[in-house]
């Protein structure tokens, strides 16, 4: 939208057919009229196309006309007409697993059929892999642009308001936040009332407005580059949303004390919050990490292996083998749709 003169955005996930190409709708006086859908709108310009894996088949193929003829026919309710549709389409999907599975095609990956594929002129996959030079340049690039939109010239600098007598105040010795919190449930016996945590919230989100200072900042990368470091392959438990998560929170807990800059405490808060969440979200009943547990759509090691045993033995019994070759198990690892790039690990 910023660089195309004409562009549309929509999401597969709530996009029907006529959506994206026509849809017919009787007016006040009887007659039939035409509405244009996305493709249509975007005529000589730009759609763009988000989660399409998430865009069922039937609906998929409205597309296949308007791509390859760049127009888009219906014949309707006595209506026949062929619209313009020249426009270029650009659509990502994420793999069905949560991470893209290399033994299998990028159909078979992203749910999309061969017909609308090749429709595509380039087919790019992007794999989200650790690599120390270039997590550092994706790191610094999502800092500077949350920092770019904090100039403000009516507000003071950070050594200004360093230098201000509300920042002399004493500050108390820094302890972990899961102590501070217990202090806080000690010590606080009786409530604050609702009307005032209501107004103070509302007070917070309406004129504060936190700044990222370079030594949070710096806290907050050196963490992701950090558990980047630590997880290599393609199955990382933390991402760039994750980073971005981590300056918002960052930038909550500054707010939350009605200050103008976010301090190197407030990171060091966030940063423990993140470390309990990754833990606790990808660590097994045995307290071992699995990095398969995310939010992405995958399944446990743990439950991979039990549905891989249990097709095995199916498999063995229904052949009546006492004894199963490697073939065989890449056989039954297909079939319970175990990803070829753990096989050998799960075979081991």
């Amino acid at each position: 939208s910023q660089i195309a003169t004409r562009s549309v955005y929509v999401g597969g996930n709530t996009s029907s057919t006529t959506g994206l190409t026509v849809s017919l709708s009787k007016e006040a006086g009887g007659e039939v009229g035409i509405e244009a859908g996305a493709l249509v709108l975007a005529d000589q310009g730009v759609c763009a196309i988000d989660e399409f894996d998430k865009m069922a088949k039937a609906q998929q193929d409205g597309l296949l006309e308007a791509m390859e003829q760049q127009q888009i026919s219906i014949a309707k309710a006595g209506v026949v007409a062929s619209l313009p549709a020249r426009c270029s389409v650009i659509a990502a999907a994420n793999p069905k697993s949560g991470n893209y599975n290399k033994g299998k095609t990028v159909g078979e990956n992203i749910n999309m059929s061969s017909p609308l594929l090749s429709r595509f002129d380039l087919v790019f996959v992007l794999q989200d892999t650790a690599n120390i030079n270039q997590d550092k340049v994706v790191s610094r690039n999502i800092m500077n642009l949350y920092r770019q939109h904090q100039q403000y010239t009516n507000t003071p600098s950070y050594d200004a308001w360093l230098s201000s007598p509300s920042a002399d105040a004493p500050v108390l010795q820094v302890c972990e936040l899961e102590e501070r919190l217990r202090r806080v449930s000690q010590e606080q016996n009786n409530p604050l009332p609702t009307d005032l945590v209501k107004d103070y919230i509302a007070y917070a989100r309406e004129y504060c407005r936190p700044k990222l200072t370079q030594k949070a900042a710096a806290i907050l990368r050196d963490y992701f580059l950090e558990r980047r470091s630590s997880n290599q392959g393609d199955q990382v438990p933390i991402t760039t949303r994750q980073l971005e998560a981590l300056i918002r929170l960052s930038q909550a807990r500054a707010k939350a004390c009605l200050r103008e800059f976010v301090l190197p405490e407030d990171s060091l808060d966030v940063v423990q919050l993140m470390t309990q969440s990754v833990h606790q979200v990808h660590t097994d009943e045995l307290g071992v990490v699995d990095k398969t547990r995310g939010g992405a759509g995958g399944r446990s090691k743990r439950k991979v292996k039990r549905l891989f045993l249990e097709k095995l033995h199916a498999y063995s019994h229904n052949q009546g083998l006492r004894e199963l070759t490697m073939d065989d198990l890449r056989r039954v690892a297909d079939h319970s749709a175990c990803p070829l790039s753990d096989f050998e690990a799960l075979v081991d």
